[in-house]
């Protein structure tokens, strides 16, 4: 399969999965908070790990090779660039529409409709640069798209909840609800295509590992700022931590399985 098809089609699979917490939202009364807690923190595991054990050590290796003086330093500046940028958009998203911000608006019953579309439109707008991350991990190292897709996904999940739970309980129509709840998911897929687009024409050895290294940065700022919050949020302490355990567990058994 082609490198672009592939990357495509597994950023479009992890965006997607909004779907499904969307789905959750509509057919299930009350989620398992256990689960919920440690599939975030599982997320988590996942991404911190491959972040700091493949991917920027991959970025360090690539950019040193092009550039044996700067290329470390270089290939690290970039890890904070990524961290960054995703910590602007969460900045710019108001409080009460950032679905990674558990504030007491987003339990208030009025204005349930306009609460789901807000959150929609900052999860579309947060999941833009993960899109990228993901598209341009699967795109330069295949082996790394399926673990990175199914952390992604897994913490997609309760964003689509996010979405769909107040559009529901306002219109008491499901079909709305997972199309709002599904469509925010998009902007991976959205965001992995344009990103790849715009860096195609100068992409080289050297722009590629400072990419990867963004990407690193974005997933790390991601998983701290987002899913073991979250995770603590939904349930208890020690479900976040045995869940982020696993996850990094499965992740460097994978790796070196895949080695």
């Amino acid at each position: 399969m082609d490198a672009f098809v592939f990357a495509l089609l597994i950023t479009t699979l992890a965006g997607l999965s909004t779907g499904i917490g969307g789905l959750i939202a509509v057919l299930v009364k009350q989620t398992n908070k256990n689960f919920l807690t440690f599939s975030l923190g599982f997320s988590a595991g996942v991404m911190i790990y491959v972040s700091f054990v493949e991917i920027l050590p991959n970025s360090v290796e690539i950019a040193t090779n092009t550039n044996s003086v700067y290329g470390k330093a270089f290939a690290t500046f970039a890890f904070f660039i990524g961290i960054a940028i995703i910590a602007v958009i969460d900045k710019l998203i108001p409080e009460s529409s950032n679905p990674h911000e558990f504030s007491a608006s987003l339990d208030e019953k009025r204005s349930l409709m306009r609460t789901g579309i807000f959150t929609a439109i900052a999860i579309a707008i947060h999941n833009f640069p993960e899109g990228l991350a993901t598209f341009i991990a699967s795109y330069s190292d295949p082996k790394l798209a399926l673990p990175i897709a199914f952390a992604i996904a897994l913490h997609n999940i309760p964003e689509g909840i996010g979405v769909a739970a107040p559009i529901y309980k306002a219109t008491n129509d499901k079909k709305r609800a997972l199309i709002y709840s599904t469509t925010s998911g998009f902007a991976e897929p959205v965001g992995g295509v344009i990103g790849f687009l715009v860096l195609a024409p100068f992409l080289n050895e050297f722009i590629l590992a400072m990419v990867l290294s963004i990407a690193a940065g974005i997933m790390v700022f991601i998983s701290i700022d987002e899913l073991l919050p979250a995770a603590r949020a939904y349930g208890r302490h020690h479900v976040s931590i045995a869940g982020f355990i696993a996850g990094m567990l499965i992740m460097a058994i994978s790796l070196l399985i895949i080695n």
